[in-house]
């Protein structure tokens, strides 16, 4: 309906140039007549009855005929004019949109109206022709040629419309249709991933349309996928920790009776197995709670940071391979800070545990440091190394589970807890460098009251 209304539209617009065209045809033929019967009266030297006379006026369609030959004016051919003269159109320098003008002016007006025309004769047989005429057949026959064009300008549209209609079904309809049955087939099964749609339009913007639902298709099979498997892992985690909390309790237990040993160095290690244990059962506790929701809030309270810093460098230092990493500890003897004591411990635990295995990788020596300070909105620790940077891949995933693991075998779980923690405190975890000189990695923790109370919600 809309193409025949808009190629209808077009014909309008090219009608009335029609129609002008076909006045002025119509007007010019009148001349033309009109001229060949003045020819027959020259060639009689005028002397021609009055019968014969109107006979010529009235197959021209003119009253009367007036040449202008040599500078003189001659009526040639005359007849009884029925009314005064209404107009007097000239074709010799009209313009388009003069013609286009009186052919309104002719389709408007219902009275029969004498007019003059005059216009150049043919084959140069003189100066000017003019005749007189009446509009009402000029007027019947553009109203017949009006209708002719308007039927077939409707026959054109109905056409076309057919056609193009035919042509969206094929090329629009169709794919769109297509792609409308693959959304709702998929929507039914999106981890099927035989239901990802295939390409196949051949309109570019239709074939834009279903690469982009491909592309999303795809990308969120994968994450449900992934998300499945966590699911997963998340159940097989939560039984694992079950019973290793359990393990973990028993060995407490032994390890207290330990304390009261005679001898020294089961003595001094007592104490830091102990501690280890703890932390052990109280990270299968939170693994439990993990399985169920989010990380727990922190139990934010005063502590001395350089004391948990160098638990966890001896920590790993125990689990060093060889004598290959110095470890360096530049935190004031003085400085506290607001923490939960047992996640801070995690996230420096697992971000020195992450540079050690980078530089053990490498197989050469290597530095950790872990440095602290504070200005007056914050608290930072630095942990920086001199291993070989973390790579592209891991850098594009840094904080994503399973995902940003920057070793063969790495599931990139430590980092994504790190970040995890630190922001349940308020704060963040950024990474400031990584390059082939090393990694350094900065904790910020806000000193404001406003942002404590939000971590510890």
């Amino acid at each position: 309906m809309l193409t025949v209304v808009f190629i209808m539209l077009a014909e309008i617009l090219i009608f009335l140039p029609s129609i002008a065209r076909y006045r002025e045809d119509y007007l010019l033929l009148r001349l033309e007549r009109a001229q060949i019967a003045s020819l027959a009266l020259l060639a009689t030297d005028e002397m021609i009855s009055e019968d014969l006379e109107r006979e010529l006026l009235a197959n021209a369609g003119v009253f009367n005929v007036v040449l202008r030959r040599d500078e003189v004016r001659q009526l040639v051919l005359s007849s009884p004019i029925p009314a005064p003269i209404h107009a007097t159109y000239d074709l010799r320098d009209a313009g388009p949109v003069e013609l286009v003008r009186d052919a309104v002016a002719v389709l408007l007006d219902r009275e029969n109206r004498v007019i003059r025309v005059i216009g150049n004769p043919v084959q140069a047989a003189g100066l000017l022709i003019e005749v007189t005429t009446e509009t009402a057949p000029l007027r019947a026959t553009m109203i017949e040629y009006g209708l002719r064009i308007l039927l077939l300008s409707a026959i054109i549209s109905v056409v076309t419309a057919f056609l193009l209609f035919v042509a969206v079904r094929i090329l629009l309809v169709a794919p769109i249709k297509r792609v409308v049955s693959h959304m709702t087939a998929y929507a039914e099964a999106p981890e099927d991933a035989r239901l990802i749609i295939e390409p196949t339009a051949g309109v570019r913007e239709v074939r834009d349309a279903e690469i982009a639902l491909q592309s999303m298709q795809t990308q969120l099979t994968g994450a449900l996928r992934q998300k499945e498997r966590l699911a997963q892992l998340g159940g097989a985690v939560a039984k694992v920790s079950h019973d290793l909390r359990n393990i973990l309790t028993t060995a407490t237990l032994f390890a207290d009776r330990m304390e009261h040993s005679n001898d020294p160095a089961v003595a001094r290690a007592a104490p830091k197995l102990v501690g280890s244990l703890a932390r052990a059962v109280n990270l299968c506790e939170s693994t439990l709670a993990f399985g169920k929701a989010e990380e727990p809030p922190p139990r934010l309270v005063r502590l001395a940071l350089r004391p948990l810093a160098e638990d966890v460098i001896d920590s790993e230092r125990l689990s060093t391979q060889g004598d290959g990493i110095a470890f360096l500890l530049d935190v004031p003897a003085g400085l506290t800070l607001r923490a939960d004591p047992e996640q801070l411990y995690r996230v420096l635990s697992n971000l020195v545990r992450n540079a050690r295995q980078a530089i053990e990788a490498t197989g050469e020596q290597g530095t950790i440091e872990i440095g602290a300070g504070e200005d007056e909105g914050a608290w930072w620790i630095r942990i920086g190394d001199t291993g070989p940077g973390l790579p592209e891949r891991a850098r594009e995933h840094l904080f994503t589970p399973f995902q940003g693991g920057a070793r063969k075998g790495g599931f990139g779980l430590g980092l994504a807890i790190a970040a995890e923690l630190v922001r349940g405190h308020g704060g963040r975890l950024e990474l400031v460098r990584t390059d082939e000189e090393g990694t350094e990695f900065i904790i910020r923790l806000p000193k404001t009251a406003a942002a404590l109370e939000v971590a510890a919600q």
